[in-house]
């Protein structure tokens, strides 16, 4: 299996850890089992990973929601958030911090404490505590096996899509989406690209499927956040298997296809390494499947064969692990 600068940096990372008898990184969140505690952090900055004009309000309902991503990845039930938060004297904080305020009332978590400081730019630091439910299981990226069913929590590619609008020319302001003269003249072309904006600004944590796998007898999981190849290639290696991937079976739309044709895109590498969905990737056993409520698709299965395949018809080869990554800051 490839891996990504920030793949590596992480595994050599984990190997000085266990020196000390720590083993904690490998999932989404750090696990405390005495606690029954799952911890993770998030760190978003101006002009890295969102525009330095985008909307206080916009990155503050952001920063929770990838949060949330990564504890559903853990079968967690969150409940409290620690903000560290530094801006420039011209910025807004406030407005940052009463959409934030919003969010944490929405998902029923506490913002119970944090930081504050001045910065050239805006930048904020997330810390959001999760807890096991009762009679719940923590739902690891390490528990998967040969011959689980391999779903997907919704479809991919859209984040990457209006990613790629916003840095053409498309703007959000004032919560209105501007779409640039060709686009908006096109009714359909339009609708859909609106829809891939917002589903880049405002991802949809899935915390209803994690808390639903977390009571399954067995469940392995990882949060899509840097594309869907390469969260499959780290949920294979902490597993110890393969997988076959049906990209054919990857769910989709005609708008999102007919937009990608217009601004000369590939659908399908957008849907593979994209990145920034922020829906769940699972396996779980052959004999469960999620209720269809959820609107996960089946997308192929786990092997004992450690190579991860893509199989695309009558075609099959190696999928290669691409993506984003974060001390390159490219996929």
């Amino acid at each position: 299996m490839s891996s990504s600068q920030e793949d590596r940096l992480l595994q050599w990372l984990r190997g000085e850890l266990r020196k000390d008898g720590s083993d904690r990184i490998g999932d989404d969140a750090a696990l405390l089992p005495k606690a029954e505690t799952a911890i993770t952090v998030d760190h978003q900055i101006a002009g890295v990973h969102f525009p330095t004009g985008l909307d206080p309000r916009v990155v503050a309902r952001r920063l929770l929601a990838v949060n949330l991503s990564d504890l559903a990845a853990m079968g967690a039930d969150p409940r409290y958030a620690f903000l560290a938060l530094s801006s420039p004297p011209d910025q807004n904080v406030k407005s940052f911090l009463r959409a934030l305020l919003k969010a944490c009332r929405r998902a029923n978590v506490e913002l119970a404490g944090g930081d504050l400081a001045r910065s050239p730019v805006l930048s904020a630091t997330l810390t959001l505590v999760g807890g096991k439910p009762p009679r719940g299981r923590w739902v690891r990226r390490s528990n998967g096996q040969p011959g689980d069913r391999l779903w997907l929590g919704g479809p991919v590619g859209q984040s990457a899509l209006g990613r790629h609008l916003l840095a053409s020319g498309a703007e959000y302001q004032n919560s209105r989406i501007q779409l640039p003269p060709d686009l908006a003249s096109d009714r359909c072309l339009a609708t859909a690209a609106r829809q891939a904006i917002r589903r880049h600004l405002f991802p949809h944590p899935q915390i209803d499927l994690g808390l639903w796998l977390g009571r399954r007898r067995r469940a392995a999981a990882i949060d899509i956040s840097d594309g869907l190849s390469l969260d499959l290639h780290r949920l294979c290696r902490e597993s110890g298997v393969g997988a076959r991937l049906d990209v054919e079976k990857l769910p989709t739309s005609r708008s999102f296809l007919d937009l990608c044709a217009r601004l000369h895109l590939k659908p399908l590498d957008l849907m593979l390494s994209g990145g920034e969905d922020y829906c769940l990737l699972f396996s779980l056993p052959a004999s469960i499947r999620p209720p269809d409520s959820y609107g996960c698709s089946r997308i192929g299965e786990l092997t004992r064969d450690r190579s991860i395949r893509r199989i695309e018809g009558e075609r099959e080869g190696l999928l290669e692990a691409r993506g984003w990554d974060h001390l390159e800051a490219r996929s």
